[in-house]
């Protein structure tokens, strides 16, 4: 008995330990890119780096705020993160849905065919998106940042898989007792998959508000442009300012890492449940 318990011990204690190298390689580019935002042009550049500032300095966030206007940034990207996860949610509830619940000829053929272009990378259908936002008369505007991303495969699959773990026998409940597929959608199934729901609109907002390729192709004006666009200004071809740029970068990706922080668990549990059948 004693050496089963040193064994159990034992392996919890390479668990913990693996799982904490893990944390510490994920969190530390984070963590440099703090300390290297409040360095000194020498310090960034001195070899071997210095891992803490001699002396803090905040001046780089002042010049970063001077150098690209991030209040106009940082609304769009608030405007089109919010439209992105509001229509993608729509549209991902009502596909998941129907590839869940209505029976109609070729349902699942076509679920496997939609499933097979998450293989496509999104760099590839960028020239056709491109030439849609352009017959659109779209270019330069919030729409041309938004309509791309109304719909994901990936969402619409975790959905589905947990609309599928909710027994058969609720629903027939729902129809006996008058309810019709679009009253049994809202009141009943979108309020019991509110984790999964939860997990796809965090998702998308990280997705969205991290995008920087599209919308360098879409914008040409800085009255639409988002935070991402916002580190270009501090690319020159004299050179970069590493701790400017940190400093620009902290600004944009500190709101998805607090996000990220107060929703991890939400995060986990919504992707586990949609994940155990289908």
């Amino acid at each position: 008995i004693t050496e089963v318990k040193l064994m159990k011990v034992l392996k919890r204690i390479i668990l913990y330990t693996l799982l904490a190298l893990g944390a510490l390689i994920m969190v530390f580019p984070f963590f440099w890119m703090l300390l290297s935002s409040v360095k000194t042009a020498a310090e960034v550049n001195t070899m071997p780096p210095t891992f803490w500032p001699a002396e803090p300095v905040f001046e780089n966030y002042t010049f970063a705020f001077s150098k690209a206007p991030f209040g106009i940034y940082f609304v769009n990207s608030v405007i089109v993160t919010v439209a992105c996860v509001a229509t993608t949610m729509f549209t991902t509830i009502l596909a998941a849905f129907a590839f869940s619940r209505l029976k109609f000829p070729g349902r699942d053929l076509l679920f496997s065919l939609t499933l097979s272009m998450m293989m496509v990378p999104f760099e590839m259908l960028i020239i056709t998106n491109y030439s849609t936002i352009v017959k659109m008369g779209l270019i330069d505007t919030l729409a041309a940042l938004i309509i791309p991303f109304t719909t994901s495969i990936f969402y619409t699959y975790i959905l589905r898989n947990f609309f599928l773990s909710v027994p058969d026998s609720l629903y027939y409940s729902a129809r006996v007792d008058g309810a019709g597929n679009w009253t049994y959608l809202w009141r009943i199934m979108v309020p019991i998959a509110k984790p999964a729901l939860v997990t796809i609109g965090l998702l998308n907002a990280i997705t969205c508000w991290n995008s920087f390729l599209w919308s360098v192709l879409v914008t040409n004006s800085t009255e639409v442009r988002t935070l991402p666009f916002g580190l270009y200004a501090f690319m020159t071809s004299s050179g970069i300012r590493y701790e400017r740029l940190m400093a620009a970068a902290t600004i944009v990706v500190v709101p998805m890492i607090i996000l990220f922080i107060f929703c991890r668990k939400s995060i986990i549990t919504g992707v586990s449940r949609g994940g155990l059948k289908g």
